[in-house]
C-alpha cells in the first residue's frame, strides 16, 4: 500500500509519519505535499492507495484540490476543525479525524482502510471482464461526422489522441484534429496494445507518432511527437516501466 500525506505543519507530518511507521511497517509513503498547488501537481503524475490529508492547508484549503482534478482514492482527512466533516465525507472519506490525531484513532482509520479493499477484491468486477472481452477486439477505425457528412478514419492514420476541457481529439499524422465520442479509458481497452499506449493520463499514443524519449525530471520520461502535440506529454514514474516494455515490443 503507497499512501500519501498532505500536512503543511511539519511537527503533525513527523507524528503522522511515525504512528503510520509503528502501525503500518509494510506500507510506504510515497510523498509528502504540503500545499494545494503541490498536491495537485503531484496527483496529476503519481499514483497511491490512499492518502493522509489536512484540511487546511499553506495556500488554501484541501477541497480546492477537489476542484482541480477528480481523486477517486481513499481519504483519511486530520484537521484541528471540526466544521468541515460534512464537507469531507461528501467526498471519498474512509475517517475525519480531529488533531492532534490519536494513535488508536488513526489505527482504526487504518483498519476502516483495510476493511474496504477486502470488500471491494470480493465484489465482481463486471468492468474488469468487458475490458477483458474488449481486449480481444481491436478498433481499426473511427466514424467521423463534419457537418451534415460522415467519413471514416483508419487507426493506423491517427497520431494520438488527447482530451482537453473532458473532450477527447484524434490527430491525425496529415495533422487533422477531430473531436470524438470516445473517453480516453474507453480507448485505452479497445485499440491495438502494438501500436497504441495509454502514455498519460490525457494521451494515447501510437507508437510511430513517437519521435523522440527523453529523461525527465523526478524518473519521469518526455515524449517529442511528429506531428507536434499541441500539449506536453510526460510519462509518470509509475508507468515508465510498462512504457519502455511497450516501446521495446513487450505488451
Amino acid at each position: 500500500m503507497k499512501y500519501l500525506i498532505v500536512e503543511d505543519e511539519h511537527f503533525a507530518y513527523l507524528e503522522l509519519q511515525r504512528m503510520m511507521v509503528r502501525l503500518c511497517p509494510d506500507y510506504t509513503l510515497t510523498a509528502r505535499t504540503e500545499s494545494v498547488v503541490d498536491t495537485v501537481h503531484f496527483l496529476k503524475d503519481n499514483q497511491v492507495d490512499f492518502i493522509l490529508m489536512d484540511i487546511r492547508l499553506a495556500d488554501g484549503n484541501c477541497f480546492e484540490i477537489f476542484e482541480q482534478l477528480e481523486v477517486s482514492v481513499p481519504i483519511i482527512f486530520t484537521t484541528a476543525y471540526d466544521e468541515y466533516a460534512i464537507r469531507a465525507f461528501k467526498l471519498n472519506s474512509i475517517d475525519y479525524l480531529l488533531k492532534p490525531v490519536e494513535e488508536a484513532d488513526l489505527l482504526a482509520a487504518l483498519k476502516k482502510l483495510q476493511r474496504r479493499n477486502i470488500e471491494k477484491e470480493q465484489t465482481f468486477d463486471y468492468k474488469k471482464i468487458e475490458a477483458a472481452l474488449l481486449g480481444q477486439y481491436k478498433k481499426s477505425r473511427f466514424l467521423i461526422q463534419i457537418g451534415d457528412s460522415y467519413s471514416h478514419i483508419e487507426s493506423n492514420d491517427i497520431a494520438f489522441f488527447y482530451s482537453e476541457e473532458k473532450v477527447v481529439f484524434l490527430h491525425t499524422f496529415s495533422n487533422r484534429k477531430l473531436v470524438i465520442d470516445y473517453t480516453l479509458n474507453q480507448l485505452e481497452t479497445q485499440l491495438d496494445k502494438k501500436t497504441f499506449f495509454r502514455v498519460s493520463r490525457n494521451c494515447v499514443a501510437n507508437i510511430t507518432s513517437i519521435k523522440k524519449i527523453s529523461k525527465y525530471f523526478n524518473s519521469r520520461l518526455k515524449l517529442i511527437f511528429q506531428p507536434d502535440c499541441p500539449h506536453e506529454v510526460l510519462v509518470s514514474r509509475e508507468r515508465v516501466p510498462d512504457f519502455l516494455k511497450w516501446v521495446d515490443g513487450e505488451h
